[in-house]
């Protein structure tokens, strides 16, 4: 045997490795792709001062002052009024449903105070089960319904639009009033870590039984494809439902994580989010021609579930066309639900607008691993 070095050798070597990369399509979209993922969304989505925020206004006066404010809100950049009511009740039930941040609430005779020297309440109640996207709007709004009010304060009045605001700005941080960050990361580890262990445990289910050879065995056996992919992902149910259990043991009593709502209603929006994340490894599993394509694929899924569902980044302060992709995955709305049930006690009405989405995520996954379940070897 020549054990000389061989330049010949290594180019035909080198040949080889690049006529199987050219033919491998998916491994070469990979390359390309999963960079320009990255850069569009770390360069596009991911914006840590979010703005146009959704707000509802509760104002009880009718004065000019009152409506001074209303009017600087609405051309705030950070504050979207969605919604005007003049019942604080009906304000605060859109900030439970979680249909707006922010409930701003002018009270009675708000613009009648200010005129005798009084400096009224002006109240910001907003939702904290996420701290990082409200933070900066919070801080601007005293400023700014300060400044709306100084062209108004003409007049007699024009010696307090020199001072301090002529109104006392009172910010309440609901369903996590001291900020804790682990209030809602804890929650949300609940979405992120179900959602790789889940898709990564049953994206090799197919492709597994084809490089072990058993993929004929599977096809001998009497069974629908129906049959065999419930067989294939029942039993990582169960190992979600023990993933989950840690993780909610370790979030009330390491982590003092409030439980606010229904432990039977968690159960069972875990159960359908479980599910719809199995169905997506098994979809994989049928597309992929091996074990590294189908982990190709789950890393095209895994990475917009972590980043574009309000996990790690607040989801408001992303383009819309990031938003549309983000409501487009179970983890968006399973993040809604778990936050929303723990920290604000929430029952099955304000969590069905985001419960549903996940029946028909695991519809649809599961229609497409069953119409490309293959019954051949081919």
């Amino acid at each position: 045997m020549n054990r000389a070095f061989s330049l010949g050798r290594i180019s035909a070597i080198l040949l080889k490795e690049f006529l199987q990369l050219r033919r491998d399509r998916i491994t070469l979209g990979m390359i390309i792709g999963i960079p320009l993922m990255q850069l569009f969304l770390f360069g596009f989505a991911i914006n840590f001062n979010p703005k146009a925020l959704p707000t509802a206004i509760s104002i009880d006066d009718p004065g000019t002052l009152a409506r001074s404010v209303v009017a600087a809100l609405r051309n705030s950049s950070y504050f979207d009024v969605i919604a005007e009511t003049n019942s604080p009740e009906k304000a605060r039930l859109l900030l439970q449903e979680g249909k707006v941040l922010f409930v701003v609430e002018i009270p009675a005779n708000f613009t009648r105070d200010i005129v005798r020297g009084a400096r009224p309440d002006l109240l910001i109640e907003a939702d904290a089960t996420d701290p990082a996207a409200g933070g900066y709007a919070v801080g601007a709004f005293g400023g700014l319904a300060a400044t709306a009010l100084r062209d108004d304060l003409k007049g007699p009045l024009v010696a307090r639009a020199q001072g301090p605001p002529p109104f006392n700005t009172v910010t309440h941080l609901l369903y996590n009033p001291d900020s804790n960050t682990q209030y809602s990361i804890v929650p949300g580890l609940l979405a992120v870590v179900l959602t790789m262990t889940m898709v990564l445990m049953t994206c090799l289910a197919i492709t597994r039984e084809r490089e072990r050879g058993t993929y004929e065995n599977l096809l001998a056996m009497p069974a629908t494809p129906l049959e065999i992919m419930i067989g294939k992902i029942t039993p990582n149910i169960f190992i979600g439902a023990i993933q989950s259990t840690i993780i909610l043991l370790m979030a009330k009593y390491v982590f003092a994580v409030p439980m606010l709502g229904s432990l039977a209603l968690l159960s069972l929006a875990l159960t359908v989010f479980i599910v719809a994340n199995l169905t997506v490894g098994y979809s994989f599993s049928t597309l992929a021609q091996n074990q590294l394509q189908a982990m190709q694929m789950t890393m095209f899924f895994l990475m917009p579930a972590i980043l574009l569902s309000g996990f790690a980044f607040p989801f408001e302060g992303m383009p819309l066309w990031a938003q549309y992709i983000g409501e487009a995955l179970p983890a968006t709305h399973f993040l809604r639900i778990v936050r929303g049930i723990m920290l604000k006690g929430n029952t099955m009405t304000e969590i069905w607008p985001d419960l549903w989405p996940l029946f028909l995520f695991t519809l649809v996954s599961g229609s497409l691993a069953l119409a490309r379940f293959r019954r051949t070897l081919d």
